[in-house]
C-alpha cells in the first residue's frame, strides 16, 4: 500500500514563492549560497565530485515526475517497506542537494512531495508491526533506523527550507520532524541517553533537527542528555566511547557506523555554534577517530573483530563523509589517497575541495603503520595492537586483541590474534554470524549462531579453558576485567606486543607475546607466538588456530574421520565444530602444518609440550539451517595441566602459479624451534634450514632498564629491557 499526500496538494501552486528564514543564515546544515558560488565558479566539476553529482542525478532524476512510493511500514530489515523508506531518504537528500547546487526547482518539488507524504502518514503510525524488542520504531522495525532516517532527511528539509512557504513548513514540522524528534528522545529515554552507537544516532538526529527548526531545547538535550546535566548526550559519548587514541569501544566495524552521526552532528555544531570548539574537544578526538578508523583496516577492509560484517571497509559511506570532513579541517594530503581508494566523495563543499585537491595532484601516501590503540575513556582498558611489516600493498599485519569487552557487541576473545599477508586474511576472525538485511536469514537479525558460535572463545585464536568461554559468556562480567598490555615496541628488525589476562577464567592467568620478525632468518617476515598459562589447579587447555587456505601437508600421522563425524563438544561453540582428525605429538617435537592461500604457502610450526594432542576441526555441526560458513581450525590441546607454555611460529614462503605450472619453496624454511625459560626470562630460538639463527629473548614484566642473563646450550644471552633479538 502507498501513502500518497492529499491534504497539502494545494501548496503545489505556491512552491515557486521563496520564503526566507528570519534571524539566521540558512541552510543550517548544508551548502550555503557562498559555498554553491565557489563550486559553480569552477569551470568543471573535479573528478570525484563530478562523479558524485552525476550519480546523484542518475538516482534522483527518474523520480522527478513519479508519484512518491511511501508504503505503510510492514517489513523488518531487508523487507520491501524497510528498504523503500531507506531509498526514499537517499532520494530526498539527493534532491535537496541538487536543488542547492543547480537551483532547479523540480528537485525541491520532489523533496517537498515526499516530505509531505511522510508528514501526513507519520502521526497515524503506532509501533512498527515487526518491532524489535529492545527499541521499536514506527517507520522502521527499530528506532535506530528511524534515527538514521532523520539524520538524512533533516538535511533534505534544510536544503529546501527557504523555498517552502511558511504553512507548508509548519505541516512538515508538526506532522513529521517534531513528532519524530520527540519519539527518539523523550519517547525512548533508555536509548537516547545510552552511551552506545544507538544513542549516538538518536542525539545526532534530534540535535540536527533542533538547529534546522530553531529549537534550542532539542540541541541542548542532544548535547547534554535528557537531564541536561552532561550525564548523557553527545559530549558524554565523545568522552566515553573513544579512547585517547580515537579507538571506539565496540571495535572498528561499529566505529565506522557511529562515525557518521558523530562527524555530521559535530559539523552542524561547528557551523551553528563555533564557539563550542567541538572539533578541538578532547585534543581533537573526532579527527583522531577518523584516522583510527582508517588505520584499523587491511587491503581496504576493516579488522572484523566483535560483531563485524566482514564486507565493510574504508569505502563505506560513513568514512567517505569522515574523510571529506577531516580533510577540510586538516588539509592532510595523505587523506586524498584514502579518498582515491574510496572512489567517491560527497556533495558538499568539503567534497568539492577534496576532489579538486586530488585532481590537482596533491595526494601523498597514507602512512599505515604499527600502532597501539588504547581502549577505554582514559586508555586504561587494554589496547588493540597492530604490527605491520610495512606500508606497501600485500604487507604483513598482526592484530593483537587485548581490548576491553566492547559491550554487548563484544566477543569473548581476550588475547586473540589475526594475521594478514599478501592482501588476504590468513588467520581470520569469524566476525558476526549475520546476513544483514537478508530477510530469508532470520529477518536480517543476528543469527542464533552469533551467540552460540561467533561470540564464543573457541571461535577465535586464543586460549580456551575447560571448553568454556571467557567470563562464562557474560559480557557484563567481561566489562569488569580488561587485559593489561605489558609492552609494545617497533623497530627495523621486529615489532613486538605483549599482554596479560586475569579474570577471564577463575584462577587462571595467561600472558601472550606476539613478535613480527621483519629482519629474521627467513626471506619474508615471520610471527612468533608465545602463550604462557598459569593456574593453581589442573585444567584442559585448548589453543585454536583458525586458518584460511587448503591444507598441503601435516608432518604427523592423523586419525581422520572419513566416514562419519562427531561434534567436538556439547556447548560454548564446540557443538558447532566437526572433529575432522586428531594427532599426537611427543613432547619436545615439532608439529608442522602447511597450507596454501592463493599463490603463497604458510607453515605453522608448534613446539609440543607434555601431553599435547591435536584436533583438526571444521564448522558446520549443529547447523540445521546452514547459517555458518565452513571454516577450519587446528586446536593444540593439553589436558590435566596447571602451568603450560604454547610456542609457535608462522612463516609465509614460496609461490604457486597454476597458470604457468611452477611452484617454489612449498616446504617450510624452519629447521628447529627451541624454547627455554628461567623464571620470568625466556628464550625462543629459531633456526632456518640455511643455518641462519634468531633468538628472541623475553622478560615482558621487566622495565626498560632491567638487566637480564640467561644461558642456553653453552651460549650466554644478556640483554636490557623486556626483549631483545639476537643473531645467535
Amino acid at each position: 500500500m502507498r501513502f500518497v499526500p492529499t491534504i497539502f496538494a494545494a501548496f503545489l501552486v505556491l512552491v515557486s514563492v521563496p520564503c526566507s528564514a528570519e534571524g539566521q543564515e540558512r541552510p543550517r546544515l548544508g551548502l550555503t549560497a557562498d559555498e554553491v558560488a565557489e563550486i559553480n565558479a569552477s569551470p568543471d566539476a573535479p573528478g570525484l565530485f563530478g562523479e558524485a553529482l552525476a550519480s546523484t542525478r542518475a538516482a534522483v532524476n527518474p523520480w522527478l515526475d513519479e508519484t512518491p512510493d511511501i508504503p505503510l511500514p510492514a517489513d523488518a530489515g531487508g523487507g520491501y517497506t524497510h528498504e523503500q523508506h531507506k531509498r526514499n531518504q537517499r532520494t530526498m537528500l539527493g534532491a535537496g542537494q541538487l536543488y542547492r547546487l543547480t537551483g532547479d526547482e523540480d528537485y525541491a518539488r520532489l523533496a517537498a512531495r515526499m516530505l509531505d507524504a511522510y508528514a501526513t502518514m507519520y502521526p497515524e503510525l503506532g509501533e512498527h508491526p515487526m518491532k524489535k524488542e529492545q527499541s521499536p520504531g514506527r517507520l522502521f522495525w527499530q528506532s535506530l533506523n528511524e534515527a538514521v532516517w532523520l539524520v538524512t532527511v533533516i538535511q533534505a528539509y534544510d536544503a529546501i527550507y527557504d523555498w517552502l512557504p511558511p504553512g507548508r513548513r509548519e505541516h512538515l514540522e508538526s506532522g513529521l520532524f517534531r513528532p519524530m524528534a520527540e519519539f527518539l528522545s523523550r519517547g525512548q529515554p533508555q536509548t537516547f541517553d545510552k552511551i552506545h552507537n544507538h544513542g549516538t544516532w538518536a542525539v545526532a538526529a534530534v540535535g540536527m533537527t533542533g538547529y534546522v527548526l530553531d529549537e534550542p531545547e532539542y540541541v541542548e538535550i542532544a548535547l547534554l542528555g535528557l537531564k541536561k546535566d552532561g550525564s548523557a548526550g553527545f559530549i558524554r559519548q565523545l568522552d566515553e566511547l573513544f579512547s585517547p587514541d580515537g579507538y571506539y569501544s565496540e571495535g572498528p566495524y561499529y566505529q565506522r557506523y557511529a562515525l557518521l552521526p558523530f562527524v555530521l552532528f559535530a559539523q552542524a555544531i561547528e557551523r551553528n555554534e563555533p564557539r563550542r570548539g567541538i572539533f578541538e574537544h578532547r585534543d581533537g578526538i573526532l579527527l583522531k577517530a577518523v584516522d583510527a578508523t582508517i588505520q584499523l583496516s587491511y587491503n581496504g577492509l576493516f579488522f572484523p573483530i566483535n560483531d563485524a560484517i566482514k564486507d565493510k571497509g574504508i569505502d563505506t559511506a560513513e568514512l567517505v563523509y569522515g574523510v571529506s570532513i577531516a580533510f577540510a579541517r586538516t588539509r592532510d594530503p595523505s587523506l586524498l589517497t584514502i579518498a582515491q581508494r574510496q572512489g567517491r566523495t560527497v556533495l558538499s563543499v568539503d567534497g568539492f575541495r577534496l576532489a579538486k585537491a586530488l585532481q590537482d595532484g596533491q595526494a601523498t601516501s597514507y602512512p599505515f603503520r604499527s600502532r597501539v590503540f588504547t581502549d577505554g575513556p582514559a586508555g586504561e582498558q587494554g589496547a588493540l595492537m597492530v604490527l605491520r611489516s610495512g606500508e606497501e600493498h600485500g604487507h604483513q599485519a598482526v592484530i593483537f586483541k587485548a581490548t576491553a569487552q566492547g559491550m554487548g557487541h563484544g566477543h569473548f576473545d581476550r588475547l586473540a590474534w589475526l594475521f594478514y599477508d599478501n592482501g588476504n586474511e590468513i588467520v581470520p576472525d569469524y566476525g558476526a554470524a549475520r546476513y544483514l538485511n537478508v530477510e530469508a536469514k532470520y529477518g536480517g537479525h543476528y543469527l542464533p549462531e552469533n551467540n552460540t558460535w561467533a561470540k564464543q572463545t573457541v571461535a577465535h585464536s586464543t586460549l580456551v579453558v575447560d571448553e568454556a568461554s571467557q567470563f562464562g559468556g557474560d559480557w557484563k562480567r567481561g566489562m569488569e576485567f580488561p587485559p593489561r598490555p605489558l609492552m609494545f615496541a617497533t623497530g627495523d628488525r621486529l615489532d613486538i606486543a605483549a599482554a596479560r589476562m586475569e579474570g577471564a577464567y577463575d584462577g587462571v592467568r595467561f600472558t601472550r607475546v606476539l613478535a613480527m620478525l621483519k629482519n629474521g632468518p627467513f626471506s619474508r617476515p615471520a610471527v612468533v607466538d608465545l602463550m604462557r598459562v598459569k593456574s593453581g589447579e589442573t585444567h584442559r587447555y585448548d589453543l585454536p588456530l583458525h586458518f584460511r587456505g587448503q591444507v598441503m601437508s601435516i608432518n604427523r600421522p592423523l586419525d581422520a574421520s572419513t566416514q562419519s563425524m562427531q561434534a567436538l563438544g556439547q556447548d560454548n561453540g564446540y557443538q558447532h565444530l566437526w572433529a575432522r582428525a586428531t594427532a599426537q605429538v611427543p613432547a619436545g617435537e615439532l608439529l608442522q602444518l602447511t597450507w596454501l592461500n592463493e599463490d603463497r604457502f604458510y607453515t605453522h610450526t608448534a613446539l609440543a609440550g607434555d601431553g599435547m594432542n591435536l584436533v583438526f576441526a571444521q564448522t558446520g555441526a549443529d547447523d540445521p539451517d546452514f547459517n555458518l560458513r565452513h571454516e577450519q581450525a587446528l586446536l593444540q590441546r593439553v589436558s590435566n595441566a596447571d602451568d603450560h607454555v604454547f610456542v609457535s611460529i608462522l612463516e609465509a614462503h614460496g609461490k604457486y602459479d597454476g597458470a604457468r605450472e611452477y611452484t617454489t619453496e612449498s616446504a617450510s624454511n624452519l629447521a628447529d624451534l627451541v624454547y627455554t625459560a628461567d623464571g620470568n626470562r625466556e628464550l625462543v630460538r629459531i633456526t632456518a634450514r640455511n643455518g641462519a639463527v634468531a633468538t628472541l629473548a623475553l622478560a615482558p614484566d621487566s622495565g626498560p632498564d632491567d638487566a637480564h642473563r640467561l644461558e642456553y646450550d653453552g651460549t650466554v644471552y644478556e640483554w636490557t629491557g623486556p626483549y631483545h633479538l639476537f643473531d645467535n
